[in-house]
């Protein structure tokens, strides 16, 4: 399993953003279908909302990568 930690300095980022900022996905367009689909797990929980926010301390998984948001 690959871990990436993304950090940020607001009080949250989309799911969406999020995994395209950790190089899950070339596009939003892409992260969306596989979130809509159910491909996605945050926290553990198929989530289908791809403006999900989430917040530092939250994980989001797609296939064998973790990607955890953390604050500066």
């Amino acid at each position: 399993m690959n871990k990436h930690t993304i950090t940020i300095d607001t009080e949250f980022i989309r799911l969406d953003a999020l995994l395209k900022l950790g190089g899950a996905f070339e596009t939003g367009g892409q992260a969306k279908v596989a979130i809509q689909s159910g491909q996605v797990l945050v926290n553990d929980e198929v989530c289908t909302q791809r403006g999900k926010k989430m917040r530092p301390g939250d994980t989001a998984r797609f296939g064998d990568a973790v990607y955890e948001v953390e604050n500066v």
